[in-house]
């Protein structure tokens, strides 16, 4: 588990490319390496990791084929950098939302608005299936930030960003058109998936009720 507080960014300095296949080598900021260990998990821009090898800082991660297809990560190349955030410990403090590190789907950098020490980000979604679980004022995990979700338009919702969160992640330097990793809050998504088949199964028993009542 994670908690979408962003602990560094880590440079990518190789990739080795097999179908369907990559393994990424990023240089570790040096706070996090003690107690690394093979096996450890490791969020990269959100998306839950395990290290497969460690030669100094220099950690590496394997990344399988719905990794790729579902995450930012298949488009990074040497030389790009990741927000880091190691696995969650027992007695933390939790300052953003609990996160899995498993991502649902990328979304497009839309709009950009920047105003003195403030700047929103629009994000469009992929899917109008996905809003459902984009509510205003919920929790959301965007390239592994935890974030307060804004207003929310059609396929569309916005971020606010304070400078700490400019300075201290990627987000700082995302660009329009832009792809960034999501994460829904999994609290969010379990209670609008039970409401849904609550209803479905009410709707059905209905249904089933108006059938056996004999036509006039």
């Amino acid at each position: 588990m994670f908690t979408g507080i962003v602990q560094g960014t880590a440079l990518l300095v190789a990739v080795d490319e097999k179908p369907n296949f990559r393994t990424h080598v990023v240089e570790m900021p040096s706070d996090l390496l003690p107690g690394l260990e093979l096996g450890a998990s490791v969020a990269h821009n959100g998306c839950c990791l395990t290290v497969t090898a460690i030669e100094g800082n220099r950690v590496s991660f394997d990344l399988i084929k719905e990794t790729l297809r579902l995450t930012n990560l298949g488009e990074l190349k040497p030389g790009d950098v990741v927000n880091i955030e190691r696995a969650a410990k027992f007695n933390d403090e939790i300052g953003g939302h609990l996160m899995s590190g498993h991502i649902i789907c990328t979304a497009e950098v839309a709009k950009i608005y920047t105003s003195e020490n403030n700047r929103q980000i629009w994000l469009r979604m992929p899917s109008a299936d996905l809003m459902k679980y984009v509510l205003h004022k919920g929790f959301i995990g965007i390239d592994g930030i935890s974030l307060t979700i804004g207003e929310v338009i059609n396929n569309r919702f916005c971020v606010h960003l304070i400078p700490e969160t400019l300075e201290r992640t990627t987000l700082g330097k995302r660009r329009l058109g832009d792809k960034v990793n999501i994460e829904i809050d999994p609290q969010t998504q379990a209670v609008v998936d039970t409401v849904e088949r609550v209803l479905a199964s009410r709707e059905a028993a209905i249904a089933a009720a108006e059938a056996l009542v004999p036509k006039a």
